[in-house]
């Protein structure tokens, strides 16, 4: 009897074992919490080879700290950090990062001070021609709050990528100052480098809008530090409505940019995977390019073939996106007579894409930024209050007038 007593007596730690390995298993409840996690892009922005004019002043990146600033849209609990290596040529190590709320920039609310990890680890070497994201964290996220983003470099590629057209200026201290909350000294710099996108485990109905773009989506003629682009004013808008307050906006806009040749970084086309559908929670894109295109017609004889390849690259953009349920809203291409685009053979190509934008039904619906911007009906000039100076780019009230252009029932 003993015997069989101290036999089952064997047993015992096996069978706390089996006990601890199920207690370690998510409950019922933490696993349908789990399978519901919806990550959504709150903010991000299109990357590139950034030119020489506008690589980092002295002292550089390179084993010092940058502190860059952003505008988010919707919020959440969680979020993680995504960043680019994508067009340098040699690894960039991101020796710290950390996230916090902006007082007064540069300064940050150190109480808000968050470390971001990579797999578990305080740093992480991007090789070349890759991104990466960071580790989830949480970070209580308000909507359309400014958030600050703190990197301290090790060694950092000469082919550095970036966004230059950030329209936010940027803060440089040499060595390590992550946690320097004042950042006192800073040189200063509108550009932004490393940083690419910020998702946020959002409710299960939220989603984003992304906006595809050249200058006038990047922002150009809009105020340095106001976050006032027609995407930031979009941005507000929906913020602000009951029915929508769930949808952020991506600005993925690029100064100089073209759909199908040419421009100033990667085209619409070789971007579109990249920028658009690799993008968490994306319910609607907004496509607002072709005027440098349109602009970079040379030979008079050469619109009407211009003006098609154009329409062609749409459908090519539309179709990759509906494959993935993704709606397409159209824009009209803005007023350029008395610009520097001005010309009667590229007036045609515009007058070509725009019918084609507003007639084909290609789109699931269209937003007349030519219609809304033009100084009277079917004129060709963009309003005379509404530019900055150059007859193509929208000033500050200009952006303003975009903004609320887009109406807010394509999103709901």
């Amino acid at each position: 009897m003993k015997r069989e007593y101290f036999k089952w007596l064997l047993f015992i730690p096996l069978f706390l074992l089996i006990l601890g390995c199920k207690s370690n298993q998510p409950s019922l409840k933490e696993s349908e919490k789990l399978n519901k996690e919806n990550w959504v892009g709150t903010w991000a922005t299109a990357q590139q080879l950034v030119e020489t004019h506008n690589m980092p002043p002295d002292p550089g990146l390179t084993d010092n700290t940058i502190r860059q600033i952003i505008r988010v849209s919707i919020g959440g609990k969680y979020m993680k950090l995504r960043f680019s290596n994508i067009f340098s040529d040699q690894p960039t190590v991101l020796k710290s990062v950390s996230v916090a709320n902006v007082t007064t920039a540069p300064g940050i609310d150190a109480a808000t001070q968050k470390t971001v990890s990579f797999n578990g680890n305080s740093g992480i070497t991007m090789n070349p021609e890759q991104e990466v994201f960071s580790d989830s964290f949480a970070f209580d996220l308000q909507p359309g709050q400014l958030l600050a983003i703190t990197i301290y470099y090790g060694a950092t590629s000469q082919k550095t990528s970036g966004h230059p057209g950030s329209r936010t200026t940027s803060y440089i201290l040499p060595g390590n100052n992550v946690n320097n909350t004042a950042f006192e000294g800073a040189i200063k710099t509108d550009h932004w480098y490393s940083i690419m996108g910020l998702d946020v485990n959002a409710g299960t109905n939220a989603a984003t809008v992304v906006c595809l773009g050249n200058s006038i989506t990047d922002g150009r003629g809009s105020g340095t530090n106001k976050q006032n682009r027609w995407t930031d004013i979009l941005s507000s808008r929906l913020l602000s409505n009951k029915k929508t307050s769930h949808i952020g906006v991506l600005n993925l806009g690029i100064g100089g940019n073209c759909v199908i040749k040419g421009g100033l970084g990667p085209t619409a086309l070789d971007r579109f995977d990249r920028d658009v559908l690799s993008q968490k929670g994306t319910k609607w894109l907004i496509l607002l390019e072709g005027v440098n295109d349109i602009g970079g017609i040379k030979n008079p004889k050469d619109a009407i073939i211009r003006a098609q390849e154009l329409i062609e690259a749409y459908k090519v953009m539309i179709a990759k996106a509906h494959k993935k349920d993704i709606k397409v809203y159209g824009c009209t291409i803005l007023p350029f007579e008395k610009s520097f685009y001005d010309a009667p053979h590229r007036q045609q190509a515009k007058d070509i894409v725009n019918a084609w934008i507003r007639n084909s039904n290609a789109f699931d619906a269209v937003i007349d930024f030519d219609k809304a911007m033009a100084s009277e009906e079917a004129s060709k000039t963009i309003l005379s209050n509404m530019h900055d100076g150059d007859f193509l780019h929208p000033n500050e009230a200009g952006y303003l007038r975009m903004g609320e252009a887009v109406d807010l029932d394509l999103f709901k």
